[in-house]
């Protein structure tokens, strides 16, 4: 059972939920409010310990380590370098996990991490080999710590369970923090993850995680928030079980975690030799939170998330239920937003049963050792089949594969036909085990967005992903790829214990931290690119609308593609190529030829009759400049920016010249905080029908309300036969850097200017 509360909650003594201070006064003897109590919360001490603006409700933090991986960190150390950078003023860890396969573009991937490399050396840094870790396993064993708050350039930087605030992010918060700068933030809300039970043998992390996102997703009940951890089901939960449930918080669309700790994460931090990491954590006697999750863990069932969201989440008992009648409503849902080939999710139903094609336990979610060691336990002695049904296994780190080749936990899946891979996230995002065209694959992965298995459906490839826990993924992999949950096995789980050896990282992971070579040289690979200079804000602004996206939520995998685009992300302009690819294939030339049109005026070549025609319609109702206003794109979309902190779903349209975004919302902090740090004003309307696909936005004056604190205002669409509409926009709230930030074009102008 997972139930939310409808408006705040006292906790007290971590235990007892109540919803009415007189009850709190009447059990405690004391009188509180929710403005003294919202102090008890495990988060708000961390952020007042690294808040440095004196004002608890508008942060301005710096982290104690950072982050990034090899689809991030070029772009980062490119903009930190440009805007004054000459050493990492913290740890920075770089990882190679994303971009581990040179299958495409030749070199670039392994120029990449050369890059890194010297960049290691250059600016004292800690570079993580291909293969060796993925991002968010090197971290938990490495970096967390409780009370510590890590910056991350990956959307599923979570530690929370292991007592660590930590937040994902464009790689423009990264560049902030390598300059000097703080973390500007309000002061998120706190909600309660209330925990109590213990979850049955066979349900997972996975479970519970995805029981949790499906409650509060589509609501928004935690968006922006702090998913706070507590109440006596924690004690029933082993230390990775908590990372594996932790990781996944990322696709309520909160802000961050945290997790009360115990014996069992102080066990965690002594087997990683790193002892002092730990203190006990917990909230006050009496704590005040924004809202409540209440999960019975006991109640949690063996649970799939449907293609393609990690809240389409359903147990498989009531799946298998009915079977056809689900699966064609996901099938249709599904056809109804991607564009090109067409999902076939019928045809994996047989009267009752579903047959799936692939099953795959990987990178930071899945490839825990607790996980893997619990496949082994279904898989030992039984065989995956040698049908059309396939099964890949990928370990998070070294250590922790070198753990299960000790205790035959590799061994005996290996036995059962299941292939051993190498520590890499290439299946959470289109790299690694890609199906065949119509194929259907369960994974234990973070997230199941379109094509995020490396389909392409614009070239007539389709595939599908449905998400599950490791032990139902194993489960199926025994009856042969029938969809099976795990409870339906007689398992005796082993469980055995986790020995940590970090002799291994101590052997290949270069650690410069404090002992930057200022003099070292970079290695800049060919496809290693400066980012393109950028204009400043206009005191108007005309945009033209060059893509109309309708659907509910879009996704920052449909703004820029992961896959094998991402081996072109230390090129801006090759990566630009493919901005929104498969949502919207004519997107890229529409934007070049608007972009043309600015490059014309800025060189005095004068306008051309579309765009005077505009100016001339707008000159009837409202003073125009033309000489004086940059002409730019924009993409409207109902709720853009789901997913993936990746900073290119915003620097990609920005060198295509896009000077604004339009939407109602925007679906997270990090979307539209690179939006901003890109240079393009968050636009938000609430009359999306006062302009379409080619029509022109006009907004007088946005140079001076941005600047002046002016947050809404008047602009005016202009129809292909003249025909112009006022209706109302708003940036909603900005920082003051934020403001000039845009008003400067991108961060690096910013820092240059500043």
């Amino acid at each position: 059972m997972v139930k939310l509360y409808d408006g705040g909650v006292y906790l007290v003594n971590g235990t007892e939920i109540m919803t009415d201070a007189a009850e709190v006064a009447a059990k405690t003897g004391k009188n509180v409010c929710p403005e003294e109590a919202l102090k008890g919360t495990m988060a708000y001490g961390i952020l007042a310990a690294h808040n440095k603006s004196g004002d608890m409700e508008h942060l301005e933090m710096k982290f104690d380590s950072m982050t990034s991986h090899d689809i991030t960190y070029v772009g980062i150390i490119q903009t930190a370098r440009a805007s004054g950078m000459k050493e990492f003023p913290m740890p920075y860890v770089l990882t190679n996990c994303h971009n581990s396969l040179c299958a495409v573009g030749g070199t670039i991937n392994e120029d990449d991490h050369m890059f890194a490399l010297s960049a290691a050396h250059k600016y004292g840094g800690i570079y993580v080999p291909t293969n060796m870790a993925v991002i968010h396993s090197v971290n938990r064993e490495l970096m967390s710590g409780c009370g510590r708050m890590i910056l991350g350039s990956d959307s599923h930087t979570r530690y929370g369970a292991l007592g660590t605030l930590a937040v994902g992010e464009g790689g423009g918060e990264l560049a902030k923090q390598l300059v000097g700068r703080t973390y500007d933030v309000a002061r998120p809300g706190v909600v309660a993850i209330y925990l109590t039970g213990a979850p049955k043998p066979g349900v997972g992390p996975q479970d519970v995680a995805l029981s949790i996102i499906g409650a509060v997703y589509a609501n928004g009940y935690v968006k922006n928030k702090v998913m706070e951890f507590v109440g006596p089901g924690i004690a029933s939960l082993p230390v990775e079980y908590r990372n594996g449930i932790d990781v996944m918080t990322t696709e309520t669309t909160c802000w961050s975690s945290i997790w009360v700790t115990d014996e069992k994460t102080e066990e965690y931090f002594a087997i990683h030799g790193r002892p002092e990491a730990y203190r006990k954590m917990d909230p006050a006697e009496i704590t005040y939170y924004d809202g409540c999750v209440y999960v019975d863990l006991s109640t949690i069932e063996c649970t799939i998330a449907l293609p393609m969201h990690p809240s389409y989440a359903m147990p498989i008992r009531e799946l298998l239920e009915n079977p056809a009648e689900i699966m064609h409503e996901y099938q249709e849902k599904a056809n109804k937003q991607i564009k090109g080939a067409t999902m076939d999710l019928d045809s994996k139903v047989h009267g009752k049963e579903i047959w799936v094609d692939q099953g795959l336990v990987a990178g930071c979610s899945g490839g825990t050792f607790d996980n893997v060691c619990a496949v082994a336990d279904i898989l030992r002695g039984r065989s995956c089949g040698n049908g059309t049904f396939t099964m890949s296994v990928y370990p998070g780190s070294m250590p922790a594969y070198r753990a299960l080749l000790k205790n035959g936990a590799l061994y005996d899946i290996a036995g059962a036909g299941a292939i051993i891979r190498e520590c890499f996230c290439g299946p959470c995002f289109g790299a690694g085990d890609t199906p065949a065209n119509g194929e259907f694959s369960i994974r234990h992965t973070t997230r199941n967005f379109p094509n995020r298995e490396g389909s392409k459906p614009g070239e007539g490839q389709m595939a599908s992903v449905a998400l599950m826990d490791a032990r139902s993924i194993a489960a199926t992999a025994v009856n042969g790829g029938r969809l099976t949950p795990a409870t339906d096995l007689d398992i005796e789980y082993t469980t055995p214990k986790y020995f940590f050896d970090g002799s291994v990282y101590e052997k290949r992971i270069y650690n410069g931290y404090g002992k930057a070579e200022p003099d070292y040289e970079l290695k800049m690979g060919p496809n290693i690119k400066d980012w393109p200079e950028q204009p400043a804000l206009s005191e108007d602004l005309l945009v033209k609308v060059v893509s109309y996206i309708t659907d509910p939520v879009t996704t920052t995998d449909e703004l820029i593609p992961s896959g094998e685009t991402s081996s072109y992300r230390s090129n801006p302009l090759r990566l630009a190529e493919f901005a929104l690819s498969r949502k919207d294939p004519a997107y890229v030339g529409r934007a070049k030829e608007v972009h043309e049109v600015e490059i014309a005026r800025e060189k005095g070549e004068g306008l051309p009759e579309e765009v005077k025609n505009v100016y001339a319609a707008l000159e009837k109702v409202v003073a125009v400049d033309p000489e004086n206003t940059v002409i730019g794109s924009t993409i409207f979309a109902n709720k853009p920016g789901d997913g993936s902190a990746r900073e290119q779903a915003a620097s990609c349209q920005r060198v295509l010249g896009a000077a604004a975004n339009i939407a109602l919302e925007y679906a997270t902090k990090r979307y539209r905080s690179n939006c901003i740090n890109w240079g393009m004003a968050p636009l938000l309307t609430r009359e999306p029908d006062a302009f379409e696909l080619g029509d022109y936005v006009f907004v007088p004056g946005l140079r001076k309300n941005i600047l002046g604190k002016v947050n809404d205002f008047d602009a005016y669409a202009v129809k292909a036969d003249g025909t112009v509409r006022k209706f109302a926009v708003s940036t909603g709230d900005l920082t003051d850097a934020e403001r000039q930030i845009i008003a400067d074009g991108c961060l690096i102008n910013y820092y240059r200017n500043n």
